[in-house]
């Protein structure tokens, strides 16, 4: 698995500084067959491992870095059911029937990664229940019904909390109402990426660190796969890779786009943190990048928003993301940010993850960005029966072909549509302010924060940080006409 992001870039996360044990990575040195070769060692490509080897098939992990090291193991930590995609959209494409399994399935991935976590007693993972998504700004009057589809179509765990109801948790001026699932969680994500490579290890997995795929072979009953100092054998190859296939798998890595999130974590707060955020479980208050957070460590919160479809260093980030909790929470203006950083998942065109067989024993799992922790469990659980009981389940994702993302340009279209949604929510957020405060000048003010910070977020010390790297914004800068146009024809 190719692996090129920039770790000093990306930051040191909470989660390092909290890891509850560490691996001695192993490399893979000698010529190795086995039943199955799983490519990537995040979430999905451990969860299939494992599952393969309990029941009784011989695999082998390989993973360009460490297990955990971007997207699986520096996410928020939110495990909920369901998908990126709405159930709307979904039932639109699929049928409602087929819509229900696949809400069972998603579902099935949540109890999975909390069985997990039970039954090997993993340490420091800590899961909290329930997650809240709030309505910012106004009231939202399909709450109820939306509610009432999710409980009597898909027999989902949900509930609608009203404004007060929200307010008494969450005091907030920007908040009304909500929808409530109970039976979400969030977890530590990278004390459970590492909890699962051992509990996978002790099933007899074989996960080789700092050993990236270079080349696979996917002809004939034994494929290969080749790294810098030895080669695998096997039946089945799956690729677990998400945005680092690269030069692996060029194609597939096109249907995969890269979106740069970012997470922080503030000081300590204190007593007073209880007093204004009174809710234990996550809480997401937009369907997009922003904003995410739940109490970590007791008095502290764990705060992410922000995107970028190129790599962005995360630090100039701290001030953005304390802006938008000084916006939600006024009365924390004063908390500091004390760590943040950045991870990169895949985003695929439809929303929906990629499961299934690309060819006889090729395999898939990716494309998990916007609703993750719980559709890795499941994609895992997915093909892992598909290989080793024939299960077919997978075949319920066909209707979510793979698609190109469409390159260099799909980026930027990507980017602007977010950038105008965050505008055009600053400005909602501005005026749910002025009439809390019932005043101009605090309004203007608080507009005039916003804009400042929006653009700091945005400014040249951000784009030119990576000023170098193919595909940002800077480099195309630079780079004569004919050039850009080359690259939007190869995609």
């Amino acid at each position: 698995m190719a692996a090129s992001a920039d770790v000093s870039a990306q930051g040191l996360s909470w989660y390092e500084t909290t890891i509850a044990s560490k691996r001695e990575p192993t490399r893979l040195t000698f010529d190795l067959d086995v039943d199955v070769c799983v490519i990537g060692g995040g979430l999905a490509g451990l969860t299939a491992a494992r599952e393969l080897a309990r029941r009784n098939w011989s695999v082998a992990v390989l993973e360009g870095r460490n297990v955990g090291w971007n997207a699986s193991g520096r996410n928020c930590g939110f495990v909920l059911s369901g998908f990126a995609e709405t159930m709307e959209n979904i039932a639109s494409r699929v049928g409602v029937e087929h819509a229900r399994t696949m809400w069972e399935l998603s579902d099935m991935g949540r109890t999975y990664v909390r069985d997990t976590i039970a039954e090997t007693d993993m340490p420091g993972v800590e899961p909290v229940s329930g997650w809240l998504h709030v309505s910012r700004f106004a009231e939202d009057f399909d709450i109820p019904a939306h509610v009432s589809e999710l409980r009597n179509r898909y027999g989902a765990e949900v509930e609608a909390w009203s404004t007060e109801q929200v307010r008494a948790a969450l005091r907030s001026p920007v908040y009304f109402n909500a929808v409530h699932y109970p039976a979400a969680f969030h977890i530590h994500p990278l004390n459970y990426v590492l909890g699962l490579a051992a509990a996978a290890e002790r099933a007899g997995v074989r996960i080789f660190e700092e050993t990236p795929a270079v080349e696979i072979d996917p002809a004939g009953v034994r494929k290969r796969v080749t790294t810098p100092s030895a080669r695998v054998r096997a039946a089945h190859i799956v690729l677990a890779g998400n945005v680092y296939l690269g030069s692996l798998q060029p194609l597939l890595a096109g249907t995969v786009m890269p979106v740069t999130t970012f997470v922080s974590v503030t000081a300590p707060i204190g007593e007073r943190l209880g007093e204004v955020v009174g809710y234990a479980g996550a809480v997401s208050d937009g369907p997009r990048a922003d904003n995410h957070y739940r109490v970590v460590a007791g008095d502290r919160l764990l705060w992410a928003g922000g995107m970028r479809t190129w790599a962005a260093d995360a630090r100039p980030f701290a001030r953005r993301l304390r802006a938008d909790l000084a916006r939600t929470y006024p009365q924390l203006a004063d908390v500091e940010i004390e760590q943040v950083w950045s991870g990169t998942l895949g985003r695929t065109v439809h929303r929906m993850p990629q499961i299934g067989e690309l060819a006889p024993g090729l395999w898939v799992a990716s494309g998990f960005g916007g609703h993750g922790l719980n559709t890795t469990a499941m994609a895992g659980l997915l093909i892992a029966r598909a290989i080793s009981e024939n299960d077919t389940s997978w075949q319920l994702f066909q209707p979510y072909e793979l698609v190109w993302t469409g390159g260099v340009t799909g980026r930027a279209v990507v980017q602007a549509g977010y950038s105008a949604t965050r505008l055009r929510d600053r400005a909602r957020a501005f005026m749910a302010r002025w009439r809390h405060v019932r005043g101009w000048p605090k309004a203007i003010k608080l507009g005039e924060e916003m804009i400042k910070a929006d653009m700091a977020a945005m400014g040249p010390s951000n784009l030119t940080a990576h000023e170098g790297e193919e595909g940002s914004p800077a480099s195309r800068r630079r780079r004569p006409r004919a050039k850009q146009a080359s690259e939007v024809e190869a995609g």
